[in-house]
């Protein structure tokens, strides 16, 4: 099972998501966009603008949710051996990621986007939720490092798999949310703070360097040990 640590790495990655230079900035305008408003007229379709974002979101979700019991379903039996080396594996590739966010490495792959192209449906809402499936499905390079650490993380403990996704859908979403309801607030902010996004993506990538060396070593149980520990003190 996931421990609350890893639990909480999920969740903060689904924030960087959400944070990441190449996402945040067109939030507002692309949730507008969805309810078929403008930035102008957020103030005026707030609800219609939120609803849009919970079935954006909902599609997200769900495409998480089933790559978590995909993950479980098809890893959870493997042999103990193979786990272990799926672990080894898991933590590299967990720390390659790392290193890609930090900066101190570039490959050219990560720099490819790959989008899927959403038809628009009579339904706005149904739209919202296809297009939410397309970004969980889609790859960007400030999004897919951290996705990809989290989806590596989920492969070497798959008994986990599905909270962990779950749990990064929830980070991702929940500011989604707060944008939807706060568009015309968040739109003042989040041009605000722009430019110093890029340094959250630095911090999460020295945190995933750490994590991925403790999964590599098979030292993640220690995180797990060391919360049991805490629980005992206090009590």
């Amino acid at each position: 099972m996931a421990s609350d640590t890893t639990l909480l790495i999920a969740f903060i990655a689904g924030i960087v998501s959400f944070l990441a230079p190449c996402v945040l900035p067109i939030v507002p305008g692309f949730l507008a966009y969805l309810a078929g408003s403008s930035l102008q007229e957020t103030k005026a379709k707030r609800w219609p603008i939120f609803l849009n974002s919970f079935f954006f979101v909902l599609g997200f979700s769900t495409i998480f949710a089933l790559l978590g019991v995909l993950l479980n379903t098809l890893l959870a039996d493997v042999a103990y051996e193979a786990q272990a080396w799926m672990s080894r594996i898991g933590g590299v590739v967990v720390i390659f990621f790392g290193l890609y966010l930090v900066g101190l490495i570039k490959p050219k792959f990560l720099q490819r986007e790959h989008k899927l192209k959403v038809h628009k449906f009579n339904s706005k809402y149904l739209t919202s939720f296809f297009f939410g499936a397309a970004f969980a499905a889609g790859w960007t390079p400030c999004v897919g490092a951290v996705l990809g650490a989290i989806l590596a993380l989920s492969a070497s403990n798959p008994g986990s798999a599905f909270a962990l996704l779950l749990t990064y859908a929830l980070g991702l979403g929940v500011p989604f949310l707060l944008v939807g309801l706060f568009a015309s607030q968040a739109t003042v902010l989040i041009h605000k703070y722009s430019p110093y996004l890029r340094w959250v993506n630095v911090a999460f990538g020295f945190l995933l360097i750490v994590l991925g060396i403790f999964i590599f070593t098979g030292q993640l149980a220690l995180i797990a040990n060391f919360e049991l520990l805490n629980r005992f003190i206090i009590q």
